[in-house]
């Protein structure tokens, strides 16, 4: 049986978002790797833009953890893992504290990681020793390391709020407002990393201003259990699965890849806005990213907008999501009002809104199996295609997201999270259903219970899995 292992580890969280966690997250990075050691870095919940930042500050990759979407013993291999290469854990908490369910508080509750509470100390002097004492009693059981203040003033300003803090609060150093190294967003969230062609000079100077504020030093070790080992079955060994990578689609979960390739997928990357035609393939993955911001020019490359239809034409797999279902639509509309017509695979058009349409936790139940994910947009899409199935959200919100089927094509808004349900994955991607899974054709498994383990059931009949007819 395999030991457990021990790091310093910290989970930075806040007590509502906009505090700035990914940049003191990140400035934290870079100030520990700077100083040699390696760092490790996750983030709780689904997302994809703050973990292109803490990468490069880092230099490591980052996988995400939560709860419910990669479940308990998933990211407890992660920490696993990474404890047994890093010099320091950081886990980027989301939304505020105890906010969700469950929470960051939850997550870090349960695997012992001491929370770091950011609070922005704008405006704020001695209130901010109650914050921070608030967020280190509310719950009595949870770990707590101390705080940071982001975005001081002054050098008495921070020194005031250093003087506020009680009951022995460390103090972990503060971050000034005037230091120009707050990362700049957009509708979906932060800038891409690689949109940011100053990010490594931001990420110095908040390293640098962190290291004059307080004393560096690691936090308490941590123990990270062993999980249960389960090995990754090769379901698809030598399909090659074309993956769409560039500007507009770039959101993709490192844990899904990873698990592609260890079920021995050939992973091929492409730009649908440069390149003219696909790599070799037998399956294509449109993830999703920011079509909305290069619309014209995906509608300019007409040579990819063919080879996208006759990948379809000649009945391979695609799984499209989010942003790239929209590139599968007639048309895409900013919110400009500029319209391109695009791949004409899915009859519908989209159009941007000003305001957020959809952010919910999603499970959705497929001919292939139960998948969990995400659904996070800023587009409405109206067709009158028939969906296979909808999204349903743990947490009772509104999100209900539908998905689409032409053939092999599934398109939805949905992001997926691969290890959630490995087979059902394979079932989505394989060339050759009845090869790939001619020893799994009597397996019926119920649905995730939180651990991503699972598999799907009726995986010889997937391919006509109720395919929606265009009208």
């Amino acid at each position: 049986m395999s030991q457990p292992r021990h790091c310093p580890a910290v989970l930075i969280a806040a007590p509502a978002s906009g505090q700035g966690k990914t940049t003191v997250t990140a400035a934290l990075a870079r100030l520990h790797r700077n100083q040699g050691r390696k760092v490790r870095v996750f983030k709780c919940g689904p997302d994809f833009l703050d973990p292109m930042i803490l990468e490069r500050a880092s230099g490591a990759p980052v996988y995400q953890l939560d709860m419910w979407m990669v479940g308990e013993q998933e990211s407890r291999r992660l920490l696993w893992e990474a404890a047994a290469e890093a010099d320091l854990i950081l886990i980027e908490g989301v939304m505020g504290l105890f906010d969700g369910t469950p929470s960051s508080a939850d997550l870090a509750r349960h695997f012992g990681v001491p929370v770091l509470g950011v609070i922005d100390g704008t405006a704020m002097a001695q209130t901010f020793g109650a914050l921070a004492l608030g967020l280190a009693r509310y719950q009595p059981d949870l770990p707590f390391a101390g705080v940071l203040a982001n975005r001081v003033g002054t050098l008495r300003h921070a020194q005031l709020l250093e003087g506020s803090l009680t009951e022995g609060l460390r103090w972990y150093g503060a971050l000034s407002r005037e230091t120009g190294i707050e990362l700049p967003s957009r509708h979906l969230g932060l800038v891409q990393a690689s949109e940011l062609n100053d990010l490594d000079l931001r990420l110095d100077a908040a390293a640098d201003a962190l290291a004059n504020s307080c004393e560096v030093a690691l936090p308490p070790a941590v123990e990270f259990a062993a999980p249960d080992a389960i090995a990754a079955e090769p379901l698809l060994a030598g399909v090659r699965i074309a993956v769409a990578r560039d500007e507009a689609f770039a959101f993709t979960y490192g844990a899904s890849l990873d698990l592609l390739r260890a079920m021995g997928a050939e992973l091929s990357f492409f730009s649908p806005i440069r390149d003219r035609q696909l790599p070799e393939a037998d399956s294509l993955y449109l993830p999703g990213g920011y079509p909305e911001l290069h619309h014209v020019a995906l509608a300019q490359n007409t040579a990819m907008l063919e080879a996208i239809r006759a990948h379809h034409r000649a009945g391979k797999p695609l799984l499209a999501e989010c942003g790239g279902m929209l590139y599968l639509l007639d048309s895409l509309t900013d919110v400009e009002g500029t319209r391109a017509e695009l791949a004409g695979l899915l009859a519908g058009d989209a159009v941007m809104q000003k305001r957020l349409a959809a952010l919910a936790l999603q499970a959705v139940e497929l001919p292939e199996g139960s998948l969990r994910g995400h659904t996070y947009h800023h587009s409405l899409t109206s067709t009158e295609l028939a969906p296979i199935a909808r999204g349903v959200s743990p947490n009772g919100g509104r999100g209900a997201e539908a998905v689409y089927r032409e053939g092999r094509m599934t398109a939805s808004y949905v992001h997926f999270y691969f290890p959630s349900n490995p087979s059902a994955i394979a079932a989505l991607f394989a060339p050759d259903l009845e090869a790939v899974f001619a020893s799994k054709s009597d397996r019926r498994t119920a649905a995730p219970t939180g651990d991503c383990v699972s598999s799907g059931n009726s995986l010889l009949n997937v391919g006509a899995g109720l395919p929606a007819k265009r009208p």
